[in-house]
């Protein structure tokens, strides 16, 4: 069979994305503006934060205790089972009493954060020479600083450090899909 010289022409990866990029500025507007109204209430957006997690712990237990009746052996099902209810059980008691569930959130964020950038300052200086392990250093201490800075601030800093971390990942989040969807439509 011969070849025909018309072939039809084979669409670019990002052309169906450059279809939707309107949707995708105004789910980068959405984004922005969620951003920018937890900004300006971060004690509402810790609450909002503390929500999501019970929520989400609630819903995961759930799945975890309906996982536990897929299995066929006792000690697995008893294990799940178990994992199941605590995740139900501890989301319970996230919407019960959000501002102990705000105060450990930030507490065990705040030494995340240092224990994260010690761990960045000991790898950067275990990189060869020549590589970028001036920037590592300073992520590193960066990160440290913050999570000092927030283990400083507790208990009281609770009310608003998960609110103001929320705003600008949102913020952030926004902007990234604002930018992406301008970049495809700009695009030839």
């Amino acid at each position: 069979m011969p070849i025909s010289a018309t072939q039809p022409a084979v669409p670019s990866p990002g052309e169906p994305l450059r279809a939707k990029s309107g949707w995708i500025i105004a789910l980068g507007i959405v984004y922005l503006v969620a951003g920018i109204v937890a900004l300006s209430s971060v004690a509402f957006a810790t609450a909002v934060t503390v929500f999501l997690v019970g929520i989400m712990m609630i819903v995961s237990g759930v799945a975890e205790v309906i996982n536990a009746f897929q299995l066929k052996s006792w000690g697995k099902f008893l294990l799940w089972m178990l994992l199941g209810v605590l995740y139900v059980v501890a989301g319970i008691l996230t919407l019960e009493n959000p501002l102990l569930t705000a105060k450990l959130l930030t507490l065990m964020l705040g030494a995340f954060l240092v224990a994260s950038g010690i761990a960045k300052i000991i790898l950067a200086f275990s990189m060869k020479a020549g590589s970028s392990w001036v920037v590592v250093v300073l992520a590193g201490v960066v990160t440290l600083l913050v999570g000092l800075v927030i283990v400083a601030q507790w208990p009281v800093g609770s009310l608003y450090i998960l609110g103001i971390f929320l705003a600008v990942d949102l913020i952030f989040t926004g902007v990234g899909w604002i930018s992406i969807g301008l970049g495809l439509k700009s695009r030839p």
